[in-house]
Parts: C-alpha cells; structure tokens; sequence
C-alpha cells in the first residue's frame, strides 16, 4: 500500500510543486502587528480580511505554480488562537476560500482549474478548522480523483476528528453529515481515499462511523465475491480496523463473562467474512492473480493473522504465515476451517466472539460464504498465419 501510496502522492506533488524562491508578493507586515496585539478594533479586524483576501486572489491568479507552497504558507503562518483575531481569520478564510472556488471553475485550461482547486484544498487541511468542512464537502464528489482525495483529507485529518469528537455526543450533526457524505463516496473512490474513510470511520465516536466502516467492509467483500477487487493490501488496513471494534470477553469473579461481541455480532461476521475471502482468493487463484497480488494477500494472512487473530484468541497464532511461507495450501484451508468454520462446525473465532455468518435455507451459517472460482481470462484471438 505504501508503494502505491507513494505513487499517488508523486501524482499529486505535480499538481502542487515545492517551495521555490518565488517571491512572496502578499503584504504581511499588516497582519502580523495585528498578530501581536491583546485586543482588536474594528480597523485591526479590516486588515486581517485584507490580508486572507490578497494571499486567496494571489493563489487564485497566480500561473507560477512553483511558488504556491510558499504562499500557503504565508497563509497558515498567520494562524493565531486570540479569540478576536482567530474568529475574524476563521469568517475571512472561508469567504474568500469559497470565492476562490468560484472564480477557479471559470479557469482555462482544466490542468490550472485542478491546480488551483487542490491547492486551495491544500490550504483548507493545513487550516485545520471544523468551519472550512462545508468547503471541502461541495467538492467531495468530484470526478478528478486528486481533487477528491484532498476533499477528503480535509475532513478526515486528525485534528478535525479531534473537534468533531470534543464536540460529544451534545452536538454530533457535524460529524454526523461528514460520515453521511464519505458514505457516499464508498462506491466510487479510488482505494486511498476509501483509507481515509475507513480510518475516519474508526475514529469518529458517533454510532454512524462503525456504520461507515461496516458499508467499507461490505463493500470489499462484494468485490471479493465477484473478482473485482482491486489493491487487496488495503484490506489489512480495513481488517485491523474492525478488529480494534470488536470487545474482547472479560473475566469476572466467577470467570470468563459470556459473549464477546455479542454487542457487535455484525463487526465481528464482517472481519471473519472478509478475512475468509482473502485466504480463499489467495489459495483459488494462483493462476489467476499476478504476482503483486499474491504478494499483498500474502502480507494480509501473515499480518492479520498476527496482529488480529492473535489477539482475539488471546495466544499468538503462526499456522497460516507457516502455510504461507511453504505454499502449502491444503494446510492454509484447513487453518481457515478450524479458525473461521465450516459446513460442519463452527471455528474457533466465531465461537469465542459469539457470531455466525447469517442464514443459509433458513438455518445459521456455521461457516462463511465460499468465494466462487475465479473467471476465466478472456483470451486474444491468434492471427490465422495461413491469411495474407
């Protein structure tokens, strides 16, 4: 994932470019008197519209990509916590952020409208201020996927889940828009944002972000099902993810108490069907993947194996890096009944956390639902050598 990561970010660097010597042309020594006073008067407050509406229009106008970092900077340099000044920053960043999107819709060619439009989301994340989100939000559903991606990071960056989650549950509706918007996005988006989500989804403490992380899981096991699944090492992520949700049983005075995600049976079937259907995609289709793929499912048995089972089992567990390692595949199914059931018994984990695997003729699933054989590759047809 960090290979493909990188790559992406390469991708998005082109849009962005690096810091240069480009010269700062935003008048700044206005703003940082400001900066230094206790209380402001209404001038004090003028001068610090003036200064964000100047920095916005320079990053807007600007056709010298290589010195917009620079002037990001400028911007998020001027930050202050002095309520006066802090609230005045926060009403003239999003006034003239949001202009600034207006105006960028109307640039030509479409590379300088995306420059423009990730670099202000750029400066929205680096803001890191819960009253810019609706910004971020009206551009979640872009199509361009680098634009999508810092929509995304702006909402999803760990200071703006720190708010959303000092806000308590008193005052949850932001949060609780954010995750109906990512939700949204599950479908579509391309695996590093789907990363994003997913690892807001765990953070976020309202009851719809386990929901959104359950629509993610879902969403992988369908394309599991059908040979559609693309990036698998994403799914280690995802399932370490889940498995930090699901309760462990506690011991009380007179022993183990009962069940131990018998408060979230739907987290604990989702980690065993989605870990079933990586071990069954890497032992059925060795033919069919390529090597990058089988590496990645490889990493996701070893390490889910190691960090997950391990501890929901409450003893390290290695049978499955061992069957790995030897490719021997009878005994990586066979760990894959005892661990998760099957036809005939339920597995050890289903047992000790206290879930199935829904029903099946109306019976409950003992055992999670098999991954059909992979498809056939469609073949080239070969030139008739015998035709001029």
């Amino acid at each position: 994932m960090k290979i493909k990561w990188a790559i992406f970010a390469v991708l998005a660097a082109l849009l962005v470019l690096v810091i240069s010597s480009g010269s700062e042309a935003v008048n700044t020594r206005d703003v940082d008197a400001v900066r230094k006073k206790t209380v402001l008067d209404n001038q004090d407050l003028k001068i610090i519209d003036d200064f964000i509406a100047e920095a916005v229009q320079e990053l807007v106008k600007t056709r010298d990509f290589a010195s917009i970092a620079k002037l990001r900077t400028v911007i998020l340099s001027r930050k202050s916590t002095q309520g006066q000044y802090a609230q005045q920053f926060s009403e003239s960043t999003h006034r003239h952020i949001s202009a600034g999107f207006t105006q960028a819709q109307e640039l030509m060619p479409e590379d300088r409208k995306t420059k423009v439009v990730v670099n202000l989301l750029i400066l929205i994340d680096g803001l890191e201020d819960l009253r810019l989100a609706d910004l971020a939000i009206g551009m979640l559903k872009d199509k361009n996927m680098i634009v999508r991606y810092w929509a995304v990071h702006c909402l999803t960056n760990p200071p703006i889940i720190q708010q959303l989650n000092s806000a308590g549950t008193s005052n949850s509706s932001p949060a609780e828009a954010i995750a109906g918007e990512l939700g949204q996005l599950v479908e579509s988006s391309s695996p590093e944002i789907i990363a994003l989500i997913a690892r807001f989804a765990a953070d976020v403490k309202i009851p719809q972000g386990e929901d959104l992380l359950g629509q993610i899981a879902d969403t992988r096991i369908k394309r599991y099902a059908d040979w559609t699944v693309k990036y698998e090492l994403m799914d280690s992520a995802i399932l370490k993810l889940l498995e930090s949700k699901i309760p462990l049983p506690s011991a009380g005075p007179g022993g183990p108490m009962p069940t131990a995600s018998s408060s979230k049976p739907e987290i604990a079937r989702r980690f065993g069907q989605l870990y079933s259907y990586a071990i069954q995609r890497y032992a059925k289709g060795q033919a069919f993947l390529s090597e990058i793929q089988k590496q990645q499912l490889a990493s996701i048995l070893v390490e889910t194996e190691e960090k997950c089972i391990s501890r929901l089992l409450g003893r390290p567990q290695t049978t499955i890096r061992r069957a790995v390692e030897r490719e021997n595949f009878t005994a990586l199914l066979d760990e894959h009944n005892r661990l998760l059931g099957d036809e005939t018994r339920a597995g050890e984990l289903p047992s000790k956390l206290n879930f199935d695997y829904g029903t099946s003729s109306g019976s409950r699933r003992t055992a999670p639902i098999p991954l059909p054989d992979p498809p056939r590759r469609p073949t080239t047809p070969q030139p008739d050598s015998t035709r001029p």
